[in-house]
Order: C-alpha cells, then structure tokens, then sequence
C-alpha cells in the first residue's frame, strides 16, 4: 500500500466497514459506519494492500502533457507545439491538424495547453447550451468550466432571475463530441426538472436521443479523461 493515497470516509448509513477504489480521483476510499470505527477501516485497509495494488494497477497510466504528442478534443485530433509568448490556439488547414502552441515545459507547459482545452471547452459546451436552451424554452444559463473530479457537469436553475448557471468539468473536452454533447443536453434539462425523473430523461431523449451508449462511454473512459496531464 505504500504511496497508495486512501481517504477515510464515514457513512452512517453504512452496515461494515468497506474499501472501494474511486477511478475518478485515482484513489482508495476506505468507508466507516461511524468515527469511532475509523481506526478499523484504516487497519483494514493496511491488512488489504494488495487488493489495493491490484486495483490501483487496473488503472490507466496518467498521460503527462508535452510537445509533440496528438490527442483529441471533441473528436478531433489536435497536434501540441512549442512555441513562444501566449498559448494559442491554430484552427485546422488542408495540410495540418488544429494545433496548441504554448511555450514553456514541464507542468508550466501543461498549464498553459490546458488553459487552451478549457478556453475550446467553454466555446463549444457554451454554444451547445445556448442550443438546447433554446430548444427547452429556457432562459440561456451562466456557463463556466471546472476541474471537478466527482462530477461531469453541474446545474443551478433560473430561481433569481438571473437564467441560471450551469458549470462543465473541461475534461469533456477530451471526450467524443456526441458523448460531450449529451452532457450538455443532461445539464440543459435540469433546467426544467432538477431531479432524474420520467420527465427529465424524456426532455434529454427529445435532445439527443438514446443517451445509454454516452453515459456507458463515460464509465468505460471517465478515469483515462482524469489522467490527462496528471
């Protein structure tokens, strides 16, 4: 178990103590009934360290951020660079790829094309939103990019008068466009029902459809996304 990280959690509703790895924040989670069977979770988790290295191995490996490397975001590929002064972001031509060039290296340089995914992000998950807004007869919510690990988007309905807001985790930004996409509309239909009711998925269906084949891509995929530049 050494340099494995393992978060010790309570959960009163639970009936034992229990380990079980969260492939989103690539981590151990060790749950007790009550605090005052936390010292026994933690000494369960120590008598299972090789379950946890089992399971910790079963992970994809993190995908550090450098020049050279091609990866995809909404679907198409993208080819990183060095480069001088700001990132920017070069649109795709008939003989190239779109292309990041940032200067820097190391977690400078991961920083700066990340600044640029999330910049890409919030202009294609933005105007996605306006879209199914729209088409929901919803006002046009605030729209901002996060780095949550437990959650792929989150909602606040229009309840002040303000149209709402809704917030997207960037790393959809690395998932297929369709697969992003009906994130978008999931988040966009909470506006009319914040709950996942008969009603919500019938507002997410009449947008996009089948969702099944998106929500099973983002369990497969969803911990590769979050090892991304870790």
């Amino acid at each position: 178990m050494a340099g494995a990280v393992v978060t010790l959690k309570i959960n009163r509703r639970a009936r034992r103590v229990s380990l079980r790895l969260d492939r989103t924040r690539r981590q151990i989670v060790a749950t007790a009934p009550s605090a005052r069977r936390l010292p026994e979770a933690a000494a369960f988790a120590r008598e299972r360290a090789g379950w946890i290295a089992e399971r910790l191995a079963e992970l994809p490996p993190s995908s550090p951020i450098a020049p050279g490397m091609t990866l995809e975001l909404f679907g198409e590929p993208v080819l990183l660079e060095a480069g001088q002064g700001r990132a920017r972001w070069h649109e795709a031509t008939d003989f190239t790829p779109h292309r990041i060039a940032a200067m820097g290296e190391g977690e400078g340089y991961a920083r700066a094309v990340i600044l640029m995914i999330r910049k890409r992000a919030l202009q294609v998950l933005g105007a996605r939103t306006a879209c199914y807004a729209a088409q929901l007869g919803a006002p046009m919510p605030k729209v901002t990019i996060m780095d949550a690990k437990g959650r792929w988007g989150s909602c606040r309905p229009d309840r002040r008068g303000d149209g709402g807001s809704i917030r997207y985790s960037w790393r959809l930004a690395l998932a297929p466009y369709a697969v992003a996409d009906y994130v978008a509309a999931h988040e966009c239909a909470h506006l009319r029902e914040l709950n996942h009711g008969p009603r919500f998925w019938a507002h997410v269906k009449a947008l996009v459809g089948d969702e099944r084949p998106h929500r099973a891509w983002l369990r497969a995929e969803g911990a590769r996304l979050h090892a991304f530049g870790s």
